[in-house]
């Protein structure tokens, strides 16, 4: 994997920031993933918050803390099909052990503020896990026992626990053990899987001394380390929530990961440095005002709302920047390849796909 200040690397050169804000980006015409249309399951009413400055010299309660619920059901009753996948259905029963191993796995609670968007989040990702395990298949992709208890002793061992450890725990939040097992299943068909269809994509000598050549160019420039997240304004009912809740849990990165729908989301949201002026004028003019380490209320841009959290401010007037080597750039390069190939490959299973929502 690339070192984490790679991201440090190429000033706006990360697939995210060097696509999405050129002066012919379009951040709801980008092709990736997130351009599946999830309305259909989500129940989300267009709302426009309104946003009231209370003067300095009053003091205002805040709100209670939302109560956390460890094992949350959100499905109740007998169990129903709420989707079908190419003929494979998802029920309520998958939906609830999916959503618990969400909140075990994420460390994401869950409670008023957080439910709708886990629940939405977690319908898409079983449909694209149906998605991926039926693609594997088609490609004769196998995955055997013994892959997966590799795949969950290599989790444990990241996350310094051990699987005896995840049976107690999976046992104590309510998630079946099976449908545990299934899901890093889809995990390894789908890594192997685009490691197959991208065997033989390489990166150019051109390629790595064109972006050698723009990171040179660009270290003498004022910029901002920015993360994002991105939710269309139709589906941003509890938005302001989560701004709240991004202010108390300093996790932006996981919560990119599971809910931002910009093609960033791979990344953890970062768009890695950002020059000043480079953002369309709405974020930009934020930004610039926001401090190290903050991060912002929802900004609506082309009908999504946007959370920018300011990682890192660089001044090439007083901050020196380590510049990447050209093996470096390679690895980075390499990465985004691999990323832009699994996301619109992801996208035409989707669009191909016959799915069928109950409710």
């Amino acid at each position: 994997m690339i070192k984490i200040f790679f991201i440090i690397l190429s000033l706006a050169f990360s697939s995210s920031a060097f696509a999405q804000f050129t002066a012919e980006y379009d951040p709801d015409n980008v092709p990736s993933a997130d351009e599946y249309d999830g309305s259909d399951y989500l129940s989300y009413e267009e709302e426009t918050p309104s946003i009231f400055k209370t003067p300095a010299a009053v003091e205002v309660a805040q709100p209670p803390a939302p109560k956390n619920i460890k094992k949350p059901t959100p499905y109740t009753g007998n169990i129903r099909i709420l989707a079908s996948v190419n003929g494979e259905i998802i029920t309520t029963e998958d939906i609830n052990n999916r959503v618990r191993a969400f909140c075990l796995t994420t460390g994401i609670p869950y409670n008023s503020e957080t439910k709708l968007l886990i629940i939405n989040k977690v319908m898409q990702n079983t449909i694209d896990e149906k998605i991926k395990m039926q693609d594997a298949k088609n490609n004769n992709i196998k995955i055997t026992d013994a892959d997966i208890d590799t795949a969950i002793k290599t989790y444990t061992q990241n996350n310094k626990s051990t699987p005896e450890k995840l049976k107690r725990e999976l046992k104590e939040f309510g998630v079946s053990e099976a449908v545990f097992r299934e899901q890093m299943k889809s995990d390894i068909a789908w890594v192997r899987l685009i490691r197959n269809k991208t065997a033989n994509q390489t990166v150019t000598e051109p390629e790595v001394q064109e972006a050698l050549k723009i990171t040179k160019e660009d270290m003498n420039k004022i910029k901002y380390m920015v993360s994002e997240i991105v939710i269309p304004r139709k589906e941003a009912k509890n938005i302001y929530d989560l701004s709240r809740t991004l202010r108390q849990d300093p996790r932006f990165e996981m919560y990119a990961a599971q809910f931002s729908q910009s093609p960033s989301s791979s990344s953890g949201g970062r768009l890695g440095w950002i020059n000043a002026g480079q953002l369309p004028d709405a974020l930009d003019k934020v930004l610039q005002k926001m401090s190290v380490n903050s991060v912002s209320d929802p900004i609506i841009h082309n009908d999504s709302y946007y959370i920018l959290k300011l990682e890192k401010k660089f001044d090439p007037a007083k901050d020196k920047m380590p510049e990447p080597n050209a093996e470096e750039i390679t690895n980075m390069l390499q990465n985004q390849k691999t990323e832009r190939f699994a996301s619109r490959y992801l996208q035409t299973l989707r669009q191909r796909a016959s799915i069928k929502l109950k409710e």
